[in-house]
């Protein structure tokens, strides 16, 4: 064994990571992107959540409450509501996390010690649920002490907190919902990442230029195949969450599978710009993982998105899974329309388009 020629292989091994500049990338900037999320965009102490309020009594008793909830922190008045219905509608577009309703006879409740305030929390995320659980302890100024009326009964307390569309609190109906987008958002970056580093690694580049077909052929070629593949990922996770997990699907399969289209085609055009940035398969997998993990951790579904502070909110606002995880709950667990989610739809769209035409223009620079 000669050290020397060891130590040869050492220095051409140092040499050729310096040359691969994504490489070399990829092993600073994976554990400063790891430690910056995790240090400031994980927090599992939600602050902050989207209110809506619908004070029906309007006395100066109920408003005083309003603003002892507020000033707990936990909430934040985002939306005005005339009545119990309309916080229902906002919770099912997604306007709103919590909705706060006080009847018209709120101060004679309150003297009785009966239920005085709802409060209508989005159950389909359990990390909300948790947060305005806390509100159920708040003390209210007037109301009747314990053991008078009925006041010490099990959840009948004068603010009643009410988790809808997930009242048992299974986390599988959050998460199942939410791995539809992050396989897709997986497989199919990877996919496409990878197709025209293939084709140039085998020779196939030169053939396909010299053919009749465009650029923007090529492109899309690349892409519809994939599609399918989408659907049929989609497709299985859906059985399998119904039959494993009872999983619910409370809005139009239709309206499913057209977010779950959204995102794999916004996904598909994300890749092909991996494709034409990366020179070697092996590249563009490091892309796709450098892309993949703030996705997974921005996006809101491993930690709360309203836990994260204003700067890595802005982040997740361009990632593709961000806006599908609104979508794909809002309709399997709300029930909402996808058209009352059009933000989000408009969101993934643009996305599509910027990234399907920096792909195009990017791989017309190489051909030329």
């Amino acid at each position: 064994m000669s050290w020397r020629r060891m130590l040869a292989i050492v220095i051409k091994e140092m040499r050729q990571m310096r040359r691969d500049r994504i490489s070399l990338a990829m092993i600073i900037g994976v554990p400063v992107m790891q430690l910056l999320l995790f240090g400031y965009a994980i927090n599992l102490n939600l602050r902050g959540l989207e209110a809506g309020i619908a004070d029906q009594a309007g006395t100066a008793a109920s408003r005083a409450a309003v603003m002892d909830m507020l000033a707990t922190g936990v909430i934040a008045a985002q939306a005005r509501a005339d009545s119990p219905e309309q916080l229902m509608d906002m919770l099912r577009r997604g306007e709103i996390s919590v909705g706060v309703a006080i009847p018209p006879d709120y101060e004679r409740r309150l003297a009785d010690g009966r239920e005085a305030i709802q409060v209508l929390v989005d159950g389909s995320d359990t990390s909300v649920q948790n947060a305005a659980a806390q509100l159920a302890q708040m003390p209210l100024p007037g109301a009747a002490p314990a053991g008078t009326a009925t006041a010490g009964a099990p959840g009948s307390g004068p603010i009643r907190v009410l988790p809808l569309y997930n009242p048992e609190r299974r986390s599988a109906v959050n998460i199942v919902p939410g791995l539809i987008g992050v396989i897709l958002t997986m497989t199919m970056v990877m996919f496409t990442g990878m197709a025209i580093v293939r084709e140039r690694e085998r020779g196939n580049m030169e053939l396909l230029i010299t053919t009749p077909v465009t650029r923007t052929e090529l492109m899309v070629g690349k892409v519809l195949p994939y599609t399918l593949i989408g659907l049929v990922q989609t497709t299985m996770v859906l059985i399998l969450g119904l039959w494993l997990f009872q999983v619910p699907i409370r809005g139009s399969l239709l309206d499913v599978y057209l977010a779950s289209m959204l995102l794999i085609v916004a996904n598909l055009s994300l890749g092909l710009l991996v494709s034409t940035l990366a020179r070697s398969q092996f590249q563009a997998m490091q892309m796709t993982f450098f892309l993949f993990l703030p996705s997974m951790l921005l996006s809101g579904f491993m930690f709360p998105y309203a836990g994260m502070p204003v700067l890595a909110q802005w982040l997740a606002e361009l990632l593709p899974l961000t806006h599908f995880l609104r979508l794909i709950r809002g309709v399997m667990l709300r029930g909402a329309e996808l058209w009352e989610l059009w933000p989000d739809m408009a969101a993934l769209a643009v996305f599509t388009l910027l990234m399907m035409t920096a792909s195009v223009l990017r791989f017309s620079k190489r051909l030329d």
